[in-house]
């Protein structure tokens, strides 16, 4: 029985690892449901129990896995990143259409030896609630208004004030849209972090 209970033990660490796997794949998602690249741009992959998209193109899928996600990683382990939001653009004007918003919380006592367990949480409970939000996700396409015109994406990220960006890290404006709509997703947490969603978008008559 104890053995079982220490299998559950959720680090700071393996919090942050878990956290930003979920936003590799729901950017991923995201990208794709949004019709952001086109479908032929992305393969299936198995994750949480679900058949997943993933983008094929180099620069891109480099970008997500190789830049965004150990800085984001690294970030979630020092309790540094409030908040992570996905803003799509349309190209011509660059005109905020969406903006996906996930605030991100973290216990202040929690900050501790990354290495330290933590709080206990079955990784599969953690999954199901993970594979609820990435199928809110999917299902947005039912309400969100059709993107007519070309656009892509940025990210953002809320850090701490006196945090030392990484080079090549900017300031940006916020992308908020004025007057948009609002729609709440389901949240998920590890025991350690919580991640609440929203996603605003351009309302047009």
């Amino acid at each position: 029985m104890a053995s079982t209970k220490q299998s559950n033990l959720i680090t700071l660490k393996g919090s942050a690892a878990i956290v930003s796997e979920f936003f590799y794949f729901g950017i991923n998602s995201i990208l794709y449901q949004r019709g952001v690249y086109p479908p032929e741009m992305f393969k299936q992959e198995k994750k949480y129990g679900l058949t997943t998209l993933i983008i094929t193109n180099e620069e891109v899928s480099n970008y997500l896995k190789n830049i965004i996600v150990p800085q984001l990683t690294e970030w979630l382990e020092k309790g540094a990143v409030r908040r992570v939001v996905v803003v799509i653009k349309e190209v011509g004007t660059n005109e905020t259409m969406e903006r996906w918003q996930f605030q991100i919380s973290c216990d202040p006592k929690e900050k501790v030896d990354g290495d330290k367990k933590l709080n206990a949480k079955d990784i599969s409970a953690i999954n199901t609630e993970i594979r609820a939000v990435i199928r809110q996700i999917t299902a947005t396409v039912t309400f969100l208004p059709l993107l007519e015109t070309p656009c892509g994406f940025d990210l953002l990220f809320y850090t701490d004030k006196d945090l030392d960006a990484a080079e090549g890290w900017e300031d940006s404006a916020p992308c908020i849209i004025k007057n948009g709509e609002e729609v709440q997703l389901r949240s998920f947490s590890t025991s350690v972090h919580k991640v609440d969603g929203s996603v605003s978008y351009k309302f047009s008559f």
